[in-house]
């Protein structure tokens, strides 16, 4: 029942993580100028690595020590999340257009301008080139949230199919379906708390870590405004590494349990009509 627990938590977690990112998609569009087409296809990357691997590492689930495996998994799953933050400590702070509240986005970003003055002569850039133009001058960021989407995907490999085979095989075959339903029932509440986190994360400014002298003059209700999408992922990351720890003390094998709960025989005996 302690594993049943342990993986609730652990499979809520890595909800959470992975879901934010959908919870704070428009907000990282907004900050780093992506098209719709990049941060959507940047929401679903995660996928591919828990595509490509899935079948594979299931096979091989029956031959390895699987509650540290999930633990491994675990790690990754953190360190993606640690990632996913790393494009907001090396960009520069957010600057946005101090003479118009209708402008999203920075200032010379939404105008296409690079940080020096273009020549009279230069043709003004076209609307079509203007998400391209921010794309490549964000390109080590894109390549980050890629890079950490998809380890997001590959340390989630293990957690799920592992932590079911391994609950399948030592739990008392009464006992298995309601450890399961349990499992499920808790980690439905990942996306939901996902969203509530990315909800009191984005009320918060981006960049609360280096605010500038004297304030900022924006609400979170300006369209200017760009919440702290970052530290969601910080704080997701965190408990996912807390609820990684107890797999690396549990054992390969469990002693298969010999007796069905108390509480449903219980429940059975209440439900069941009597016998004439």
């Amino acid at each position: 029942m302690f594993f049943v627990l342990c993986h609730s938590l652990l499979q809520l977690a890595q909800l959470m993580i992975s879901g934010y990112l959908k919870s704070s998609i428009s907000t990282v569009e907004k900050r780093f100028g992506l098209s719709s087409q990049t941060s959507g296809l940047l929401a679903a990357f995660n996928e591919v690595g828990n595509t490509a691997l899935i079948v594979f590492v299931s096979y091989f689930g029956s031959r390895v020590h699987r509650p540290r495996l999930i633990g491994y998994g675990a790690i990754l799953v953190t360190l993606a999340g640690v990632l996913m933050t790393v494009p907001h400590f090396i960009s520069e702070p957010y600057h946005y257009d101090h003479t118009s509240p209708d402008m999203p986005q920075d200032f010379e970003a939404s105008l296409c301008l690079p940080t020096t003055e273009a020549p009279a002569s230069a043709p003004a850039p076209s609307n079509s080139s203007c998400s391209g133009y921010t794309e490549v001058q964000h390109l080590a960021v894109v390549g980050i949230m890629f890079t950490a989407q998809t380890l997001l995907g590959v340390g989630g490999v293990p957690i799920q199919p592992f932590g079911i085979s391994y609950i399948d095989d030592f739990a008392h075959h009464s006992n298995s379906p309601l450890y399961l339903g349990v499992l499920f029932a808790v980690t439905m509440m990942g996306p939901g708390m996902a969203y509530g986190l990315g909800s009191l994360m984005l009320r918060l400014y981006v960049d609360i870590d280096r605010m500038p002298e004297g304030g900022i003059s924006l609400t979170s209700k300006d369209p200017r405004w760009v919440g702290a999408w970052w530290l969601g992922f910080l704080i997701s990351a965190g408990t996912v590494a807390l609820a990684a720890i107890p797999y690396f003390f549990f054992p390969k094998e469990m002693p298969k349990e010999k007796r069905e709960l108390r509480f449903r025989r219980k429940v059975l005996a209440v439900s069941d009509p009597p016998v004439s």
